[in-house]
């Protein structure tokens, strides 16, 4: 046998329970209470050969817990050193497309008679009409019961027979005895279901949930097939011995509209055979409505198009202490109308579009929360999102590994279909951590960050309360303001506070939309090229002011060149000293006349104007330039046209540092714009200047009773 050697050392997060097997810190405690401890493969010795990390799209280490993985063939293995009390085990894992094999399992380098089936039967999903998407869904899960308990500091290796497998993570589980049937139930197998599997027991399900109205349905363990949805189900407790004992083989477990409500679904699992994404099949565990009062708890749900995809009344429902794994879509969506529910103390692992999603499409989602989630690997879109509704909150999350399309939480106006219900009342975002969180968008070509707030369709006019966030590792940036419809909806009504910031690829804020946010107590470290990105899309739909609430610090600099995006690590570029500093920046008024907006003027287009209210003056045009800057010199334009005529207009140069406290750079004076000339003034700068915002107070206009530009430009040269 080939000596086992270290892959190297323990990555951050283990996906059950946070497991430091080298020089590693904890992370914060947000998250689940979980049943397991999970042990990264490239934390374990091995004799195969770790990947990663990578976090490119489509790369089988982007979507691997922690970016990294262990790739083992024929005879290769992997040998994971045990950190609690388990008798089973949960393996995360890929094989290449079209194959299927299995793993020899060893315990203290003795072999069990039992093997773990992998397969790539469940993976490599297509969705060619998500624009941006590629091939996904790499890994899938297997479990086995060891049939006998290991403790702390054994080992356990799974070894390759041949097949090659990437052994992503192993979840070691102590499983509790398999319990018995609650006095006056129905058992399932008493309507004559088939425990062996090889029946159809669709209709003794049926049979059993009619007979037992008002009471509880039993399902012993066992394996059963169902080959068609359940229906009418209400008034009823569906119960199993547990989940890794009582089993339904089944695409679609549960399909109805309505139900009068208090069903109780606890205790097995389901597990389907969904292998694609057809998002007009209802593949689902539960696909409509539970009915008010309704819970979900300690189930395994598994191999489906989706969790709980949840529409109709669902008023007080409860959903708790799941595993939802490798579903092809969302883990869980409240699709609208969704009233006090709570989503908590659940495991997602391996989603194909949002782990848990809120929608109000229909009618707004209310006064309903995702709190102490434990959420890994949604491989397209984000961890968590929010569309529209009314008082939702998002609530000690732990978040990691998102890959493609998404954020690791997103709170967002796009609406995909109407009528949609935005953002209303106040949105809280609290004590959540966000792990390697973030990703490319592909669609634009830049990244989307750990946290997003996205005036995609319409304007954010919400409370917004982002507090208490701990982002580390992300691969871009921390928080990102966007309108990702590229409208330039504005982004309104947020505070960001007291959260921490390690070591981000490039910024901690990304403000790509007009619109403002108060940040306080917020502290930075290893800030991989800038503390701001601060460039409005479209660059004439006006400012983001982000407000200094005191308590801030690591993240004072501002990413200096709105023309390119920074990459991880890059530091903060030099600017050119021929580049016009103002251009495409953000830039506000005293006053406006119709169209002729403040972005008119940094646009870039001598033809197109800024035009102050009409007499009243003074008026001032503010443009930000993003960083401090020793500004030498100004241009000054209005439009060439001869249909201009010459005129003077009376100008105070001013300048600030921070947006708030300004000071007279060139006193008034009066400048000739005539188009003979170019209709083009310049103002040269005292070489002692050094400014960020750059203010123009126009006292005088022999031309028109208004200030007026076409173009404000910067340059660091005299």
């Amino acid at each position: 046998m080939t000596a086992l050697t270290s892959a190297g050392a323990a990555v951050a997060l283990a996906a059950g329970t946070l497991v430091a097997l080298g020089s590693v810190p904890a992370q914060a405690a947000a998250g689940a209470t979980l049943p397991f401890t999970s042990v990264e493969a490239e934390s374990a010795t091995t004799t195969g050969t770790r990947i990663g990390p990578d976090h490119t799209q489509g790369s089988l280490a982007s979507e691997a817990s922690g970016r990294q993985a262990v790739r083992i063939t024929a005879g290769q293995r992997v040998e994971f050193t045990v950190p609690r009390t388990a008798n089973a085990l949960n393996l995360a894992y890929s094989v290449p497309d079209g194959q299927s094999g299995t793993l020899n399992v060893y315990v203290n380098g003795t072999r069990l008679s039992r093997t773990l089936a992998v397969t790539s039967k469940y993976s490599y999903v297509d969705t060619g009409w998500i624009a941006g998407s590629r091939t996904h869904h790499f890994y899938d899960n297997a479990r086995l019961l060891l049939g006998q308990t290991v403790q702390p500091g054994d080992k356990v290796a799974v070894e390759s027979t041949g097949t090659q497998v990437t052994v992503d993570v192993a979840d070691f589980e102590q499983v509790a005895a398999a319990a018995g049937q609650p006095a006056g139930s129905v058992s399932v197998t008493s309507k004559g279901a088939d425990p062996s599997g090889q029946g159809d027991s669709t209709q003794a399900f049926r049979d059993a949930i009619a007979a037992a109205q008002g009471g509880t349905v039993w399902i012993p363990p066992g394996d059963y097939r169902i080959t068609s949805s359940l229906s009418g189900v209400q008034n009823v407790t569906l119960q199993g011995a547990g989940s890794w004992y009582s089993v339904v083989h089944t695409s679609r477990f549960i399909d109805q509209s309505s139900s009068a409500g208090n069903v109780r679904i606890r205790d097995f699992a389901v597990i389907g055979e969904v292998t694609e994404r057809v998002d007009s099949n209802p593949d689902n565990f539960v696909n409509g409505s539970l009915g008010p009062g309704s819970s979900v708890s300690g189930m395994w749900i598994q191999h489906l198009k989706v969790g709980l995809w949840l529409t109709g009344n669902n008023d007080n429902l409860v959903v708790e202490n799941n595993r939802i794994l490798d579903t092809t879509a969302d883990g869980l969506n409240l699709n609208g109308n969704a009233r006090g529910v709570r989503v908590r103390n659940n495991f997602l692992r391996n989603q194909g579009d949002d782990a848990l999603a809120m929608w109000s499409l229909y009618a707004p989602d209310t006064n309903s929360s995702f709190d102490n989630n434990t959420i890994t690997q949604p491989n397209l879109a984000n961890g968590i999102a929010v569309y529209g509704g009314t008082d939702i909150a998002v609530r000690n999350n732990l978040v990691s590994d998102t890959n493609a399309l998404g954020s690791g939480i997103a709170i967002s106006n796009q609406k995909f279909l109407d009528p949609f219900s935005p953002l209303a009342g106040t949105i809280t975002v609290d004590g959540n951590t966000l792990v390697r969180t973030g990703a490319i968008n592909p669609n634009w070509n830049h990244p989307m960050g750990a946290l997003r707030v996205d005036s995609y369709d319409s304007a954010i006019s919400a409370t917004v309360n982002i507090t208490n966030t701990t982002v580390t590792d992300s691969p871009y940036s921390a928080f990102e303001f966007v309108s990702g419809g590229g409208q330039g909806y504005p982004v309104r009504g947020v505070t960001v506070s007291g959260a921490t910031v390690r070591n981000t690829g490039t910024v901690v804020v990304q403000a790509e939309a007009q619109g403002a946010a108060t940040f306080r107590d917020v502290t930075a470290t290893q800030v991989g090229t800038a503390g701001v990105y601060n460039c409005p899309y479209p660059a004439n739909s006006g400012a983001f002011t982000l407000t200094d609430g005191g308590g801030n610090s690591g993240w004072s600099s501002t990413w200096s060149d709105c023309s390119t995006w920074p990459q991880p690590g890059q530091s903060n570029p030099q600017p050119d000293p021929n580049r016009n500093l103002a251009k495409g920046r953000p830039a506000t008024a005293t006053g406006s006349q119709d169209v002729y907006t403040p972005g008119k003027a940094v646009d870039g287009d001598a033809n197109s104007y800024w035009e102050s209210a009409n007499n009243a003056f003074p008026q001032s045009l503010t443009v930000d330039l993003g960083s401090t800057y020793a500004v030498r010199r100004l241009v000054l334009k209005l439009p060439p046209s001869s249909a201009w005529g010459a005129r003077t207009e009376t100008v105070t140069v001013l300048g600030s540092t921070d947006g708030s406290s300004f000071s007279t750079v060139v006193g008034a004076q009066g400048y000739r714009f005539d188009p003979a000339t170019g209709n083009t003034a310049t103002v040269t700068l005292p070489a002692s200047t050094n400014l960020r915002h750059l203010r123009l107070t126009v006292t005088g206009n022999t031309g028109w009773p208004a200030g007026q530009f076409s173009e404000v430009e910067a340059y660091l040269t005299s």
